[in-house]
C-alpha cells in the first residue's frame, strides 16, 4: 500500500489519474465548509517540507515499473500541496522521468500571490486553481481561511500567474446555494473571472459528504441559472466521472486499495467500481468484510451511500 500517492482514480476533469499527495491529512491553508476529505486539522500558510520530496520520488518510481501510465499525475489529496516546498522538485522529476506524462496541480489559489511559488510549478501542463467567493463575507463563511489571507490578494495572485504559466488553468467554483449563488456574490466572481482570464471556468457543487451536515447540492438548473447569469463563453458544468472503457484493475491489493482511496475522498459503490476495475457484485465482497472488521462505515447523501474510513 501506498502512502504519499493513491489511484490512478477516475477524475471528472483529467481521465485516470495518479494522485500525490504532498502534505498530511489534513494540512490546508482553509477550512473550507464542502470538503470531502474533512475538516482541516492544520490550518497554517507554513511552506516547509511536510513530506520528503525523496519519499514520494520513491513511490512514484515503483509505481511506473510495475503499471501501466495513467492519463494525469495529479498533485492533490489530502491538502493544499503547494503548502509543500518541495513541489518543485517533484515537478522537475516527473518531467525528467515520464516527459510525455502531463502533470496537473489542484490547488486553492491561495498561495499564488507568491511569485517564488510561480516559478516552482511553471512546468505543469493544467493549474485547477479554485475560488468560491470574491467578497470576504462569502470567503469567511465557505472557506474559513487562515487568519493572514485577504481573498483580493489571491484573486490578485491567480491573475498574475495566469500572465506567467504558458500551460492552462482551470478556474473551479464551487456553487453552494445560500453562500454563493445570490446577485451581488455572482457579480463579484465573474468580476474575478473577468480578472484572471482562465482557459475555462469550471461549476461544481456538493457531490460527496463536506464538513457541515445541513449543505445542501446545487440543482442542475441553479448551476445553469449561473451560467446564464455570468454570459461567459468558458463556462461549464463538470460532468460525472467518465466511465472506464477497458474495465481493467490498476492494483491487486484492493482492500489496501479501497481504504486508501476512501481515506481521502468518500466514494459510493459504483465510483470503487471504476476505480478498481471490479464487477460490483465481487466489489460488495470486499466492502462487506471492511465493514465486518469495522474499519469503514456508511453515510447517506442525496447521490447514495457512501462509504468512508471509520474514525476511531
Amino acid at each position: 500500500m501506498y502512502k504519499y500517492i493513491f489511484g490512478p482514480v477516475p477524475s471528472r476533469r483529467l481521465g485516470m489519474s495518479l494522485g500525490v499527495d504532498m502534505v498530511p491529512r489534513k494540512v490546508c491553508s482553509l477550512d473550507c465548509v464542502y470538503c470531502e476529505v474533512g475538516k482541516t486539522t492544520k490550518l497554517t500558510v507554513d511552506r516547509k517540507a511536510y513530506i520528503p520530496s525523496q519519499k514520494i520520488i520513491l513511490e512514484l518510481d515503483h509505481y511506473f515499473k510495475h503499471n501501466p501510465a495513467p492519463d494525469f499525475i495529479t498533485f492533490s489529496g489530502y491538502g493544499e500541496p503547494m503548502l509543500n516546498s518541495g513541489i518543485g522538485e517533484l515537478i522537475d522529476y516527473l518531467k525528467v522521468r515520464e516527459p510525455d506524462l502531463p502533470l496537473a496541480v489542484l490547488t486553492n489559489g491561495t498561495l499564488l500571490a507568491d511569485e517564488k511559488i510561480h516559478a516552482e510549478i511553471i512546468k505543469a501542463d493544467v493549474v485547477l486553481p479554485s475560488l468560491d467567493a470574491a467578497s470576504v463575507d462569502a470567503f469567511q463563511k465557505i472557506n474559513r481561511p487562515h487568519k493572514s489571507l485577504d481573498i483580493a490578494q489571491i484573486i490578485n495572485g491567480i491573475a498574475a500567474f495566469r500572465k506567467v504559466f504558458l500551460g492552462k488553468i482551470w478556474l473551479e467554483i464551487f456553487i453552494l446555494p445560500g453562500y454563493n449563488n445570490q446577485e451581488a456574490e455572482l457579480v463579484a466572481l465573474k468580476d474575478a473571472i473577468l480578472k484572471i482570464e482562465p482557459d475555462l471556468v469550471q461549476l461544481n457543487t456538493l457531490d460527496r459528504p463536506g464538513t457541515m451536515e445541513d449543505l445542501k447540492p446545487a440543482t442542475y438548473e441553479q448551476l445553469k441559472a449561473v451560467i446564464d447569469f455570468w454570459k461567459l463563453p468558458n463556462v461549464q458544468i463538470i460532468a460525472a466521472a467518465v466511465t472506464r472503457k477497458n474495465q481493467k484493475a490498476y492494483r491487486n491489493d484492493m482492500s489496501s486499495a479501497i481504504l486508501e482511496t476512501i481515506a481521502r475522498r468518500p466514494c459510493t459503490a459504483q465510483d470503487l467500481t471504476q476505480i478498481m476495475g471490479l464487477h460490483i457484485n465481487e466489489l460488495n465482497k470486499y466492502l462487506s468484510v471492511l465493514e465486518a472488521e469495522d474499519k469503514i462505515s456508511q453515510v447517506k447523501q442525496e447521490r447514495g451511500v457512501f462509504y468512508k474510513i471509520k474514525q476511531t
